[in-house]
């Protein structure tokens, strides 16, 4: 594996993806530390498709942890770390969000289900909410405010991943609900593994997504964030908009927008 790998366009970013369009749209000068920063969290999150046994993945997560330590002190062993090394030092990043990303990944390897609304706005707040206020970090974001309101933006493409993934997470046995939500229908994380049980999916993702668009924040401070994070939410609205139009018809199937909608919802958001 080479450190070339790791530049942009890479694993995390492939070319017609709502990430590569996100980083496509971003100043040049940034797009290869951009790609660095969602290559780290593919890589821990990667972990959850690829690893079955909880001990073994968290030993996984529990190297990745180390090597982000390494690469903050300057000794990066990893190809993708290396390139990751001088980002940090380059825009000053703290650790914390990285930090929470991999502590998302955790809990979802120990099969923690969010609890409740709060607890779910938490969870999406630490995936790609802290993945979002890095690269607010790296467009040279320090406001408060304006990085809570990336934090947001990133929370609600989070949700939107969820509802599009939720077929396939039901299969899997994984929550893609928060418990109380999944209670009031009368079902479990577990029940809706069974093929009959997840086609009450639609009713529970029309709650969810209802709840995703009340949480993303206003047009007004979302208008100052980097194109990079208006890209990418603007077309996972256009998705989950397209979601509703097939009734959340999910259980078995993945849908999606195709390269050139990305590209044209891209194009017109990065020019505003």
């Amino acid at each position: 594996m080479m450190r070339e790998e790791w530049l942009f366009p890479n694993r995390a970013a492939p070319l017609g993806s709502s990430a590569y369009y996100s980083v496509r749209f971003a100043a040049p000068r940034l797009r290869h530390d951009l790609a660095a920063l969602l290559a780290w969290r593919h890589q821990l999150r990667a972990i959850l498709d690829q690893v079955s046994d909880p001990g073994v993945a968290r030993l996984k997560l529990y190297w990745w942890r180390e090597e982000l330590e390494r690469a903050h002190a300057g000794e990066p062993r990893h190809p993708l770390s290396q390139v990751l090394q001088p980002v940090l030092e380059r825009h000053r990043l703290p650790l914390a969000p990285f930090r929470e990303i991999a502590d998302e990944v955790e809990d979802e390897i120990l099969r923690r289900q969010p609890a409740d609304e709060a607890a779910l706005a938490d969870s999406c707040r630490r995936d790609l909410g802290a993945l979002f206020e890095l690269m607010a970090r790296c467009h040279g974001i320090a406001d408060a405010s304006e990085l809570e309101t990336a934090r947001r933006l990133g929370a609600y493409c989070g949700r939107v991943y969820r509802i599009r993934d939720s077929g396939a997470l039901a299969r899997k046995g994984r929550a893609a609900f928060r418990a109380d939500l999944l209670r009031e229908h009368g079902l479990s994380t577990e029940a809706l593994t069974a093929r009959a049980r997840r086609g009450k999916l639609p009713e529970l993702l029309a709650a969810a997504a209802a709840e995703a668009r009340a949480s993303r924040p206003p047009a007004e401070p979302t208008a100052r964030q980097p194109a990079c994070g208006r890209v990418r939410a603007a077309i996972l609205t256009s998705l989950l908009d397209e979601l509703e139009r097939a009734g959340f018809d999910l259980a078995d199937r993945r849908i999606g927008l195709t390269p050139l909608r990305k590209l044209w919802i891209g194009w017109l958001e990065s020019r505003k």
